[in-house]
């Protein structure tokens, strides 16, 4: 098994790294390859590509350095290779990024959404959705809303708090084995249905969840607490 994460030293905002670090617990025999900016992506196949939350600048740069590995994204997606984006990683696949001056940042363009940035009102909050029947919390913040176009499909249903946009049914998107969702915190570790979900999509079937005890009643008092206090 195979986690090959990109660009680590600026796509690591929020602790999401410790994503990774949870999947490697889950699955002690995988292979982790970080890929630096200054290297060129490998996006081999199979086990899982990993792309974390940066800064508005670094996605300029993230974007530029992927846009020639753009067939190649496509291909995999297509043939069912699992991803994990989280954060505003998923506008770096997007149709564009809609400035605050009014130009536009175009993305790769392979998922069916575009972002507007809204840098002077940083967006913070807490989420509480739904995921193949179970429940999933997690945390926002950002400087963006996204909206979905023609053929999107939701990853999350929202039951509180916020989705892609505020008018949105529904957060993050899903494309075949590509999940990606704003949420941040790390999202595995803080949901156990959803982790278990990611590792049969990288074909680890049966793998067993690290901490599983405990992550397991971290969750239940943890949705408790989102019941009271989102609105």
């Amino acid at each position: 098994m195979r986690i090959e994460v990109l660009f680590p030293e600026y796509c690591s905002l929020f602790g999401d790294l410790f994503n990774v670090k949870y999947l490697q617990a889950c699955l002690p025999g995988a292979e982790r390859v970080d890929i630096s900016l200054r290297e060129e992506p490998e996006l081999s196949g199979g086990g899982l590509v990993y792309m974390g939350p940066m800064s508005e600048r670094t996605q300029e740069k993230v974007i530029k350095k992927l846009m020639p590995y753009k067939k190649r994204i496509g291909e995999l997606i297509d043939s069912g290779t699992a991803f994990l984006l989280t954060g505003n990683a998923l506008e770096v696949l997007g149709s564009h990024i809609i400035r605050e001056d009014g130009s536009r940042l175009e993305g790769l363009g392979l998922l069916p959404v575009y972002a507007k940035q809204d840098i002077m009102h940083r967006h913070n909050s807490v989420f509480l959705g739904e995921w193949n029947g179970a429940e999933v919390t997690g945390f926002k913040s950002q400087f963006t809303m996204a909206w979905p176009t023609e053929g999107a499909k939701g990853l999350f249903t929202v039951k509180k708090g916020v989705g892609l946009n505020k008018k949105c049914p529904y957060e993050g998107l899903r494309v075949n084995n590509l999940f990606a969702t704003y949420l941040q915190g790390p999202v595995l570790p803080l949901n156990p249905c959803f982790a278990r979900g990611l590792l049969e999509a990288m074909g680890a079937h049966g793998a067993e969840l690290a901490f599983e005890g405990a992550a397991q009643e971290a969750y239940k008092a943890r949705v408790a607490d989102f019941y009271s206090k989102v609105r």
